[in-house]
C-alpha cells in the first residue's frame, strides 16, 4: 500500500494558483467575454454600417429598430443570434450572413410578452433561407407555447435562391405554422419593405397586416407582368399600400412609416387577449356611464338623408377611442375595436354614407372575417344596423354575391361570444338577417324610434302589393304616397318587431351606450354549446 507525502505541513508550503503562467496559450474568462462582446457587436451591426445608412436614408429602420419602437423598453431577449446557414453552393462557403438575415426573440408591450421575428434587409436582403425560416418557426412554436401573440416584420427580397429548395421547405415551415397558430394566439404582420412571392402568403395568413407607405408586396413583380399580360405597372400601382387597402383589401392599416406601424401594433394588441383562453384587458373607466344625450340628435328627420355613422360608434365607445379596421374599403361597412364601460368590443356597422350601407361582396367578405375574429379571441360583437339590404347589380351577381353573403349569415351563426345589436334606422329584407338578427343568434337586440324593419323599404313594398290600387287611382302620386305610408305604419316601424320578441325593447337613443354596457355585464359568463364536429364549411 502506497502512502501520500504530502503532509498538512506540506499543503501549507505549496503556492496558491492564481493564473496560467506568462506565456501559457490558456484562453483566460476575460479573453472569452472579449470574444463574446465582439461577436455580439457584429451581430448587432447586421449587414453594416453602410447598408445600415443606406437604409436610414430611405427613411426606413433596421430590424433591431424596430423591435426597440414596438416593445417596452429593455424587454428584449434575444434568441438564435449566432444562427448560421450551412449553404456550399454558388459562392456561399464561408459567406457570413450576421443572424442569418433575422432578428428574433421575445420582448413585452404594455408588459404583456409578445414573440417575434423581424427581418434585416442589410444582410443578404433579408432572403429567406433554412436557419432564417427555422428561427421564425421556433419562434411561432413558443408562441404556441405559452399562448402569447405573434408579431413578424416583413422585410425581404424573396426565397434565398442558393438554397434552392431549402428555403422553399422553410416558407412551407412558415405557412404551416401560421396556420397553426391561427385562432389560438393573435398573429400581426407588419409590411415594412419588399414582400414578393411566396413570403406575400405568411401575412394573408395572419390576422391583421399593418404595411407602411415605402413597403410593397405582390406575388408577381411589375417585370413579369409585363412580360406575360403586356400591361405597364409600377411596383407601387401594383402592390403598394393604398392598391391593397383600396382594391385588394390585402391589409387593414396603412402606416406613414415604421414608427406609425409599429404605435398601430401595440394599439391594436391592447384590445386583444394574449390567446384564445383569455378575456381581453379590461380597462376600468373612472366615471359612471351615462346617457348620451347627443345621440338623440345623431339622425336627419328626414330618412332620405344620411349622417355620420362614425359619430353614432365615437359616442358609444369610452374615450371616443375607436381602432378602425380596413377604413379604406368596403366602405359601406365599418369595422374595429372600442372599449364599453371598460370591456374590449369588436363592432360591425353599416355605414348609411356609402351604398347607402347595403351589403356587397366586399363588405360582407370583410364583416365575416372579422366576426370570426372576434368570436375566436372572446371578444364581444356589438352590431349597429342601418341597411336597405345586399347591393344589386348584375357584376355582383356575376361575382358571387350569393357565396360572399351568406359568409356572413355563416360569421354571425358560428358565433358564441355575446352578440349585441342595435337597429339604429333600416333594417330591410336579407341583410336585416344577416347583420346579426334574433334568429342568428344575438343574445340582445334592441331598436330606437326610428327603426324600420321590413321585407322591403316602405316605397318598393307599396308598389307592389298595391300596383293594381295605384294604377288605377285618379291621383297615381297622392294615392301612392297614401299606400306608402299605410305601409310604413304597419310594417315599417320596430314594434311589429318587438312584439314578435324579435327586438327585446325599443329604446331612446341616449341610452344605447347605457343598454351595451348592462349586456356586457350580464353577458360575461356566456356558455353555448353547439354540435361536436371537426368544424363547420363556411362558404368559400
Amino acid at each position: 500500500m502506497t502512502t501520500s507525502n504530502v503532509s498538512p505541513s506540506n499543503l501549507a508550503a505549496t503556492p496558491a494558483v492564481s493564473g496560467p503562467p506568462k506565456g501559457s496559450n490558456v484562453v483566460t474568462m476575460a479573453d472569452r467575454l472579449t470574444e463574446l462582446k465582439a461577436k455580439r457587436e457584429k451581430v448587432g451591426l447586421g449587414g453594416g454600417a453602410e447598408r445600415i445608412a443606406k437604409l436610414h436614408a430611405s427613411g426606413n429602420l433596421t430590424a433591431r429598430e424596430r423591435i426597440d419602437a414596438l416593445i417596452d423598453a429593455g424587454s428584449f431577449q434575444e434568441r438564435y443570434g449566432f444562427a448560421t446557414h450551412r449553404c456550399t453552393l454558388f459562392g456561399m462557403t464561408g459567406k457570413d450572413l450576421p443572424a442569418d438575415g433575422v432578428v428574433t426573440g421575445s420582448g413585452r408591450i404594455d408588459g404583456r410578452t409578445i414573440h417575434l421575428a423581424s427581418q434585416d434587409f442589410t444582410v443578404g436582403g433579408g432572403a429567406v433561407g433554412e436557419a432564417h425560416a427555422e428561427k421564425i418557426v421556433e419562434m411561432m412554436r413558443t408562441s404556441l407555447k405559452t399562448g402569447s401573440p405573434f408579431v413578424f416584420v416583413n422585410d425581404s427580397g424573396g426565397a434565398r435562391i442558393q438554397e434552392g429548395i431549402d428555403s422553399l421547405s422553410g416558407y412551407g415551415k412558415i405557412f404551416y405554422h401560421n396556420t397553426l397558430l391561427s385562432g389560438v394566439v393573435p398573429q400581426i404582420s407588419l409590411i415594412c419593405g419588399p414582400c414578393a412571392g411566396g413570403a406575400a402568403y405568411s401575412p394573408a395568413l395572419t390576422d391583421f397586416v399593418i404595411q407602411t407607405r415605402r413597403a410593397q408586396m405582390f406575388i408577381t413583380g411589375p417585370n413579369v407582368i409585363k412580360q406575360v399580360t403586356r400591361e405597364d405597372v409600377t411596383a407601387e400601382q401594383l402592390g403598394g399600400a393604398e392598391a391593397h387597402m383600396h382594391y385588394s383589401g390585402n391589409i387593414h392599416f396603412i402606416a406613414a412609416d415604421d414608427i406609425e406601424a409599429t404605435k398601430i401594433c401595440r394599439k391594436l394588441l391592447s384590445f386583444l387577449p394574449a390567446n384564445n383562453a383569455e378575456d381581453p384587458p379590461f380597462v376600468p373607466i373612472d366615471r359612471p356611464i351615462d346617457s348620451v344625450d347627443e345621440l338623440n340628435h345623431v339622425l336627419p328627420n328626414d330618412a332620405r338623408f344620411t349622417y355620420d355613422m362614425h359619430k353614432v360608434i365615437n359616442l358609444l365607445v369610452d374615450r371616443a377611442d375607436f381602432l378602425e379596421v380596413q377604413a379604406g374599403f368596403a366602405g359601406s361597412v365599418i369595422v374595429g375595436f372600442g372599449r364599453i364601460g371598460g370591456h374590449s368590443v369588436g363592432i360591425v356597422a353599416n355605414n348609411p354614407g356609402v351604398k347607402a350601407g347595403a351589403l356587397d361582396i366586399d363588405s360582407s367578405d370583410k364583416a365575416s372575417r372579422f366576426v370570426r375574429f372576434c368570436n375566436a379571441f372572446n371578444i364581444p360583437i356589438v352590431t349597429l344596423v342601418d341597411t336597405p339590404g345586399y347591393f344589386p347589380g348584375v357584376q355582383q351577381e356575376y361575382g358571387g354575391i350569393i357565396r360572399h353573403g351568406a359568409k356572413l349569415l355563416f360569421s354571425y351563426s358560428a358565433a358564441t361570444v355575446p352578440k349585441i345589436t342595435v337597429i339604429v334606422r333600416k333594417a330591410f329584407g336579407g341583410a336585416y338577417v344577416a347583420m346579426a338578427s334574433k334568429d342568428l343568434g344575438a343574445d340582445a337586440v334592441v331598436a330606437w324610434p326610428t327603426a324600420e324593419i321590413a321585407v322591403m323599404g316602405a316605397e318598393g313594398a307599396a308598389e307592389v302589393i298595391f300596383k293594381k290600387e295605384i294604377s288605377e287611382a285618379a291621383d297615381k302620386n297622392a294615392k301612392k304616397a297614401e299606400l306608402v305610408a299605410l305601409y310604413r305604419n304597419t310594417f315599417s316601424n320596430p314594434y311589429v318587431a318587438a312584439g314578435r320578441r324579435m327586438v327585446d325593447d325599443v329604446i331612446e337613443p341616449s341610452e344605447t351606450r347605457r343598454f351595451i354596457a348592462m349586456s356586457l355585464h350580464v353577458l360575461k359568463n356566456k356558455r353555448e354549446l353547439r354540435p361536436e364536429k371537426k368544424h363547420g364549411l363556411i362558404p368559400l
